[in-house]
């Protein structure tokens, strides 16, 4: 999938039973594995040639992403699909174009419902110090529009910079927690043509509301550009399909 395409200098060494859950992962998704029930640590190590240790790791990982059910004494069971940890990094490096699809989607909803409302709080609290930082980070994306790649890491950021100057520790987690699927988003977004440029012109409308203090000015521009940016995600999708 090229938008989940890291930089070329990029090196991704997957452990044995990352591998091997991956796999799993795929075959639940698929429908290959009978509903509720996954494969046991045994069954794991003898379809897959590995040892109990790697087997039991495999689990393991499955387990940490909500994935399946381990209890000592009894079977493993596939948890509810609703229920994974679509958070994960991992997870989502394993899941379908079609669900990520779906996540893109789903994960604008949430900061729709968030992201303005933290830029108006943000404005009502920002410091000088804040908008400093908002100010290089302006300037960086201006000078990185040719640079997809490096434009990323310096939007998350000016997004976070918000987020914190709102002072709420549970909505920053909660941003800071969507970071690996707003990245996804982020690159398919800025795909479209002129679409960094436009990007840097919506984040100067925010940043100049915050200058302004102004509250509701700031929730606005955050909502504008939210909307455009879903606009043109599903514009994206559409494109590839």
């Amino acid at each position: 999938m090229p938008r989940r395409q890291e930089s070329p200098d990029a090196v991704k060494v997957r452990t044995l039973p990352v591998q091997v859950a991956a796999h799993l992962t795929r075959r639940i998704v698929n429908g290959e594995i009978d509903e509720g029930r996954a494969p046991s640590e045994i069954e794991i190590s003898s379809e897959f040639g590995v040892s109990r240790v790697v087997a039991r790791e495999t689990l393991k990982i499955l387990a940490s992403l909500d994935i399946v059910d381990v209890a000592q004494g009894r079977r493993v069971v596939v948890r509810p699909r609703a229920e994974w940890d679509y958070l994960s990094p991992l997870l989502i490096e394993w899941l379908p174009t079609e669900i990520v699809d779906e996540l893109l989607q789903e994960l604008h909803q949430m900061r729709a419902l968030l992201e303005p409302e933290l830029a108006a709080m943000a404005a009502a609290a920002v410091t000088g110090e804040t908008l400093e930082r908002l100010r290089d980070e302006l300037d960086r994306m201006a000078a990185l529009e040719a640079d997809p790649e490096a434009y990323l890491e310096v939007d998350h950021e000016f997004h976070m910079e918000i987020c914190r100057a709102a002072d709420n520790r549970i909505l920053d987690r909660i941003m800071y927690s969507a970071r690996w699927l707003g990245t996804a988003s982020r690159r398919l977004t800025n795909e479209a043509p002129a679409g960094l440029r436009r990007a840097t012109a919506q984040h100067t409308e925010i940043y100049d509301a915050l200058v302004a203090r102004d509250p509701e000015g700031a929730r606005a521009a955050m909502r504008r550009h939210l909307s455009n940016n879903y606009s043109t995600l599903v514009a994206e999708q559409r494109s590839k399909h």
